[in-house]
């Protein structure tokens, strides 16, 4: 297959990257487990490999000897490039070798699990994972970044979500109320052309274009096309020109060749970090973004643009479907997201027992240990409600964004299809008809994914 294929190419350029195999017995009764990340201490990720080191496993430890068990949890770090460490996680697997529970990022999930080097966590541990408490606790919604294919192959570790940020002192001057909440897209449209109206300088801001990457996808496309009732990837098949995508294509086209968004910002190399400033300048007035936007870009001390009045100025409303109803599983309102997830090897030659380690890293108390007293969005809806409870806009997302948000698809050519996605909205910004756009996106599509027989209208 086209995924296993791909992965295997990585794992073969890799060899000399081969990790210490997974745990085992130690040979006097002890047993051994070990935990890999792209972290390491005083380099990428610090954090968590500081929590895994200094936490995670003494608390472990203690916990399995409590239970008359000893244990030792071994934990080998990296600090790579995510390909790199991609890598070598793929050769490991391909090998029998690699650690017991893995770091992957989710959108990689589906890519592995068709290589076969992964498997639904309970064909590697056992029934038991189904009796998990943190299930309950995990939105099935947010429980997707780690299924693939209907069957769960991990558990997801942080994630975020899509909203639309706009200013209220802007709205204000336009004659919009400070509780926004779109129902439509039309709603979106007609408070662009009030702020338009008013003489604010880029009333909507939705990310389009090659240059913008990945954010066009996550912070436009992709939320656009859920909300017309479409996923880029379901039933085995890739959407190409569907009258979603249209849909989608005509409401980029409704706001850049309108004067309701300003298309150089789309082509500029730095045009996304432009558009952080301008908001926080006070001259774009709806933005949609994720998270990140509030606690690490407008964050009025540490944020990339602060914004000392940010409490007071920013408001924030879900992502609305086309129309009511119109959006996937027939949701009114519609998010996207990201974020990481840990794995079982299928080979650990102590799999019940890893699996023990795998919940008992995402069990309330080592996810509350994991934040190291900051606020952010983790999978765990108990955890949210006691740490985002100072910071309402996160407390927002925990609480609505993410039972309705959907994911990327884990598939090795997902990438190439998003430069596609991207492209198509770069083509309407530039110019061109929906049509023209779609049928370019169509074509780059069938190259991509083995024809039109894997393609949904």
């Amino acid at each position: 297959m086209r995924h296993a294929r791909s992965l295997a190419v990585l794992a073969a350029a890799a060899l000399s990257l081969t990790a210490c195999g997974s745990g085992g017995s130690s040979g006097d009764g002890d047993t051994t487990l070990t935990i890999t990340a792209n972290a390491i201490s005083g380099g990428k990720n610090a954090a968590t490999a500081d929590w895994t080191k200094n936490w995670l496993i003494p608390k472990f430890e203690e916990a399995q000897k409590a239970k008359g068990k000893t244990v030792h949890v071994l934990f080998q770090p990296n600090g790579v490039d995510d390909e790199q460490y991609k890598t070598k996680i793929a050769l490991d697997l391909k090998s029998g070798a690699g650690a017991d529970v893995i770091d992957l990022d989710g959108i990689w999930v589906g890519e592995f699990a068709q290589a076969g080097y992964i498997k639904p966590l309970t064909e590697t541990a056992g029934a038991e994972v189904e009796q998990w408490e943190g299930w309950s606790q995990i939105p099935q919604a947010v429980q997707g970044l780690g299924i693939f294919d209907g069957k769960k192959y991990g558990l997801p570790q942080g994630t975020d979500g899509r909203v639309l940020y706009f200013n209220k002192t802007l709205f204000a001057k336009a004659g919009l109320p400070a509780d926004w909440q779109p129902k439509s897209w039309q709603d979106i449209l007609d408070a662009g052309a009030a702020l338009k109206k008013a003489g604010v300088q880029t009333p909507l801001q939705i990310n389009a274009g090659t240059a913008m990457g990945e954010a066009t996808s996550m912070q436009g496309a992709l939320p656009l096309l859920v909300g017309a009732g479409t996923e880029i990837f379901s039933g085995g098949k890739w959407t190409g020109a569907s009258q979603g995508l249209k849909d989608v294509l005509g409401f980029y086209r409704q706001i850049y060749t309108t004067g309701l968004g300003d298309p150089r910002l789309q082509q500029e190399a730095k045009g996304r970090d432009k558009s952080f400033q301008e908001f926080a300048d006070g001259k774009i007035g709806v933005l949609a973004e994720g998270d990140y936007f509030w606690r690490a870009v407008v964050e009025p001390k540490l944020g990339v643009a602060p914004m000392q009045d940010r409490d007071k100025t920013v408001g924030y409303a879900l992502i609305p479907a086309k129309q009511p109803g119109a959006g996937v599983r027939g949701q009114d309102f519609v998010s996207m997201s990201g974020g990481a997830v840990r794995v079982l090897n299928p080979k650990s030659k102590n799999a019940k027992l890893a699996w023990e380690l795998l919940s008992f890293m995402h069990g309330a108390e080592a996810t509350k240990a994991s934040l190291g007293g900051e606020a952010r969005i983790t999978s765990r809806t108990d955890v949210n409600d006691e740490v985002l409870a100072p910071d309402p806009m996160l407390g927002y997302v925990a609480e609505k964004v993410l039972p309705i948000t959907s994911y990327r698809p884990g598939l090795a050519v997902y990438p190439q299809v998003s430069v596609a996605l991207q492209e198509a909205t770069a083509d309407i910004v530039a110019g061109k008809s929906v049509d023209e756009a779609a049928a370019a996106y169509q074509k780059k599509l069938e190259g991509l994914v083995g024809g039109a027989a894997n393609i949904a209208q």
